[in-house]
């Protein structure tokens, strides 16, 4: 192997430490901060590690990582959580206040910007036992903080004063030989300012604001950034080229196959269970973030197929089927179908929605079945089983439920246990049960056949070992996986003594099927089959497919384990997958959603609410549980409908739009660029380039946060350089007015395209109301005029409606599950039967005075009073009644907060024509 570094490059010092700390054999070569190493990339990614199959790691994280674990030493949980901080948190502060401090010599105001970070460090070391971040002993995720706080830690400025915790463990760190040794390669005794001339060639980092460390994407109102004069004037050259050369986007023709030379892309969802109705969880942790990523490489003019379907065999149907009087072909023709209609009403884009009952199912099902038979992948041997006499069946693994027989988790269900991840064989739980009647099932034995893991575990664990390196895997992917193997593989069962399924084609086992986990996921193949006899284009085509798995992360060890050993014993050359994409699970309002205690949204259930689809989807991508599980929240829907879509991203827009229309006849204006519009233009284009590279990596969440920021560029464009009073000034200002409005409605237009893999109606929407051309629905990483002066517009209409706090208390009271009755013993006893309005007042009232927060409360006021300002402003000026409208709802809202800040109880709002004393 091969390390490329670059003297003063503050990333490499982490780098070096981590091969001398793992004494791995590894040549280091110095090159120059320009030098292009990796082939394939257009500008320089240093450091960067080759490794012996001619690969490249250029993320530092992950060559620490592959380090250590070639070393056999697998991340914890923990070590994963802090190399995920120092990533997505850590780094954004830490490199802009290096640039502070070395570029601007500014260090005390650097020091600042760290201090809440510093403070998080040493309060996770006080609270833990050990004297490292996650063991006793040192770990990857100490030398990866070490070598990101190093630089600034050692130069006398940076003083951690009483954080006694994160002094003695930067001590202890530093004192170790493979930290000292990376120093001085790296830094040759100069200290900080041996980062300077490194530094300097680096464009300016993002300046953001500190923000609390929260499960929401970072950025947001505070995202800002220090734009070169270089970026600005690349920009708005990008931008004269207009839509001239821009590449049209690809003509969908079915079907999709994968072509020769170009970029071919195979999107699966984990297959849903066709006896359940998805809910919101279920819905983003596969199909909608699947989806989100299908759309994004169509608008990158990739071959892509996006296929899914429902999961019909196993005991789960055959017990519904009894449950309703219906035979099991008869359920999975129901449900399949209630599976389709919500999946289409969600705006699921799938290239074919398909099912597991089919005859290609069987046939390609029992030909992998048949290969592993007889390439000696297939053991028998006698299996004790839970039989439930009193329904007088063997049970299938999910009927069965008891302890954990590691964790001692009450609800371990036969299979799997769903709180350590381990799988189970069903007799090893402690007091089994039946779910079916409740009873005790006893022992009995049966003869099966097992999938031969040991024997393929070499095979599986070089592909592991190239697919992790040149793939997109989640952290929580790689982990469930490496553990697999670091606790050993065992032969695994796949036959089950069921009559819902697949038949097993040996004589021996007539009365047998496939256990669901076997031929499940061969579902994507036969989908696919079923969409096109040319499926083995896509299926045995590893060489010119990139196959991406979505998935929850309880669906990873049979995706990264069971499944792709069944394909490699096979040897049929078929396509294994390069991205496993796992989500962490989605909570409801702090708990966990059940159908049977009618708690939670169900996908049958939000078209009942009146919400669009498209918001949902937005809400659910913007909590979508990346790293770690995260809650839905009506309160959190509201504020986010209202705030990001309904102020921000809607304002800006419908803003954009009606300014054409009522100030230059619902034409385009001619634009002639000042330094505010290239900056803008600037300013979108990093925007873009960040969204881009956010989804290649399947960082959906983050991606958003893109989008959104864009749109806060523009409303602080439109509001600092007025167009409403411009436009009734001088011919000076009249043109600049029109320059801001094209710019600003140009602007809107690139949003409607980056949108679409999120709100896909909504963009429709945007695009018919400025006519867009088609053309403009390729995503390329330049901001080009899209709507030239004298492009004429349709007809502009608001995009978003705001969510009333009394819809929204209703819907949690109806998803909330069983409310007490009305004069039950749980309730407050009353003189009289309160009024409707009495009612939905009683909660503030009660809690009123409880929930004051003074220093809110004076933020709020002075917010309140800022925007009085601006409404009374816009008023004098005689603006258009839909830009003080919106203003008025800002100021409406700031009122309700500062209410409820001040512990007060929130008042009907007075009659028009009235004011308030």
């Amino acid at each position: 192997m091969r390390l490329y570094l670059t003297e003063g490059n503050p990333h490499c010092l982490k780098v070096v430490a981590a091969v001398e700390l793992t004494g791995t054999r590894c040549e280091l070569q110095f090159v120059g901060v320009e030098e292009r190493v990796v082939p394939f990339l257009s500008h320089s990614k240093l450091p960067c590690l080759q490794l012996d199959s001619g690969n490249y790691l250029f993320s530092t994280n992950a060559i620490c990582q592959y380090l250590f674990t070639l070393r056999g030493k697998e991340p914890s949980d923990l070590t994963n959580q802090w190399l995920e901080w120092e990533a997505t948190e850590l780094q954004t502060a830490l490199s802009g206040a290096l640039y502070t401090a070395v570029v601007q010599g500014k260090k005390e105001e650097a020091a600042g910007t760290l201090q809440k970070k510093w403070t998080y460090i040493d309060q996770s070391l006080t609270r833990r036992s050990f004297p490292y971040l996650a063991a006793d002993a040192i770990t990857v995720a100490d030398i990866v903080l070490w070598g990101a706080l190093y630089p600034l830690l050692s130069d006398s400025a940076f003083l951690l004063g009483d954080l006694k915790a994160l002094r003695g463990w930067f001590e202890r760190v530093c004192a170790v030989a493979a930290c000292r040794k990376a120093v001085e390669s790296i830094l040759k005794g100069k200290g900080l300012q041996g980062l300077k001339p490194y530094l300097q060639k680096q464009p300016a980092p993002s300046q953001r604001a500190e923000t609390p460390t929260s499960n929401e994407p970072e950025g947001g109102e505070s995202a800002d950034r220090v734009l070169t004069e270089e970026e600005i004037r690349a920009a708005a050259d990008s931008w004269s080229k207009g839509l001239s050369g821009w590449p049209k986007p690809k003509l969908i023709q079915h079907p999709v196959l994968p072509q020769p030379n170009e970029k071919n892309v195979l999107i699966t969802s984990a297959l849903p269970y066709v006896n359940n109705v998805p809910h919101l969880g279920n819905i983003i942790g596969c199909v909608l973030s699947a989806d989100v990523f299908a759309r994004f490489c169509r608008l990158r003019n990739w071959s892509t197929l996006f296929v899914c379907g429902t999961d019909e065999y196993g005991t789960a149907t055959e017990t519904k089927a009894l449950e309703e009087g219906l035979s099991p072909q008869q359920i999975c023709d129901k449900y399949h179908a209630v599976h389709a209609q919500i999946y289409q009403w969600f705006g699921i884009s799938f290239d074919h929605f398909g099912r597991t009952t089919t005859q290609r199912q069987r046939e390609i099902s029992q030909d992998i079945f048949r290969r592993l038979l007889e390439r000696d992948f297939l053991l028998q041997d006698t299996v004790e089983q839970l039989r439930c006499e009193s329904c007088q069946k063997f049970l299938a693994d999910r009927f069965v439920e008891g302890f954990c027989p590691f964790c001692n988790y009450e609800e371990a269900r036969g299979d799997q246990c769903d709180k350590c991840g381990k799988l189970i064989n069903a007799t090893e739980l402690k007091n089994p049960q039946c779910k079916i009647c409740k009873g005790t099932p006893v022992v009995k034995s049966s003869k099966h056949l097992f999938l031969d893991l040991p024997k393929l575990e070499s095979r599986l664990v070089k592909w592991l070992e190239d697919s992790m390196v040149s793939g997109n895997w989640t952290p929580n992917a790689r982990f469930i996986a490496r553990s697999w193997i670091r606790d050993g593989l065992k032969p695994r069962c796949i036959t089950r003594d069921l009559k819902w399924g697949i038949p097993v084609p040996l004589e021996e086992f007539k009365d047998k099927v496939f256990y669901v986990w076997f031929d499940a996921p061969i579902g994507y193949l036969s989908i696919t089959a079923n969409y096109t006899d040319q499926w083995e284009r896509w299926w045995k085509n590893p060489e010119q497919v990139q196959l991406y798995n979505f998935m929850a992360k309880d669906n990873v060890p049979f995706h990264s384990v069971v499944f792709p050993c069944s394909l490699l014993g096979a040897e049929d050359n078929y396509t294994l997958v390069n991205h496993l994409i796992a989500t962490e699970y989605l909570n409801y309002e702090d708990g966990k959603f059940s159908k049977s205690r009618g708690v939670g949204v169900f996908g049958d259930m939000a078209k009942e609410t009146g919400i669009p689809a498209d918001i949902w989807r937005f809400y659910l991508l913007f909590i979508r549980p990346e790293g770690q599980d995260s809650s839905f929240s009506w309160s959190d829907l509201l504020l986010k409908n209202n705030s990001e879509l309904l102020n921000n991203l809607g304002n800006f827009i419908n803003r954009a739009g009606m300014f054409v229309c009522k100030f230059f006849e619902g034409r385009v204006p001619e634009m002639e660029l000042h330094d505010d519009d290239k900056r803008l233009l600037a300013q979108a284009t990093w925007e873009l380039r960040q969204y881009l590279q956010l989804l290649e990596k399947v960082r959906i969440r983050d991606a958003l946060k893109c989008i959104l920021n864009i749109s806060r560029h523009g409303n602080q464009y439109i509001q600092a350089n007025e167009p409403w009073k411009r436009i009734k000034g001088t011919d000076a200002d009249r043109k600049r007015a029109g320059t801001v409005t094209g710019v600003a409605v140009n602007v809107a237009c690139l949003l409607s395209v980056m949108l679409q893999p999120y709100m896909p109606s909504v963009s429709a929407s945007i695009q018919e109301q400025l006519l867009a051309p088609a053309q403009c629905n390729v995503l390329a990483d330049e901001f080009v005029c899209i709507l030239p002066g004298g492009h004429k517009i349709g007809t502009v209409s608001p995009l978003f409606q705001k969510l009333e706090t009394d819809e929204v208390e209703s819907w949690r009271k109806r998803f909330g599950g069983q409310q007490p009755e009305e004069g039950s013993a749980d309730q407050s006893k009353t003189e009289a039967k309160p009024t409707a309005e009495a009612k939905a007042a009683a909660p503030v009232a009660e809690d009123a005075g409880k929930g004051a927060d003074p220093q809110r409360a004076k933020q709020l006021a002075e917010e309140v009073t800022k925007q009085g300002e601006v409404v009374r402003e816009l008023k004098a000026q005689k603006a258009e009644k839909a830009v003080i409208g919106a203003e008025v709802t800002k100021l409406l809202e700031l009122k309700k907060q500062l209410v409820l800040a001040e512990g007060k109880t929130a008042e009907a709002p007075a009659q028009k024509g009235k004011k308030k004393k």
